[in-house]
């Protein structure tokens, strides 16, 4: 079970810090990733986590960081500069054994419940 958490309305240029806390399996064995979308819109790749190797989409690099804490079992986005185009549900998701490509959402088999994450001013 995955369950998201730290979303909630922010002004352009603040930040968030997004958690995703798992339950029945270990962070150590399953990469991790978080998605978002927007209304309209398909699901968007954000930030994959394995191990020590991050990777993250064009769009929030530099300004977005994915984190594990093993001891909480609880990944993390820790979102910076957030402008109206990061306005989303935002899903932390577990990587498949069958995983492609980290920016498929095909490639997961178990997602949170989603957290919104709203920018206006």
């Amino acid at each position: 079970q995955l369950v998201e958490s730290g979303g909630g309305l922010v002004q352009p240029g603040g930040s968030l810090t997004l958690s995703c806390a798992t339950s029945g399996f270990s962070l150590v064995a399953r990469p991790m990733a978080w998605f978002r979308q927007a209304p309209g819109k398909d699901r968007e790749s954000i930030a994959y986590i394995s191990g020590a190797y991050t990777i993250y989409n064009n769009s929030v690099e530099g300004r977005f960081t994915i984190a594990n804490d093993h001891a909480k079992n609880t990944v993390y986005l820790q979102m910076n500069r957030l402008g109206p185009e990061d306005a989303a549900i935002y899903y932390c998701a577990q990587e498949a054994i069958w995983a492609g490509h980290w920016k498929d959402p095909e490639s997961y088999d178990l997602w949170g419940q989603g957290t919104q994450v709203t920018v206006s001013s």
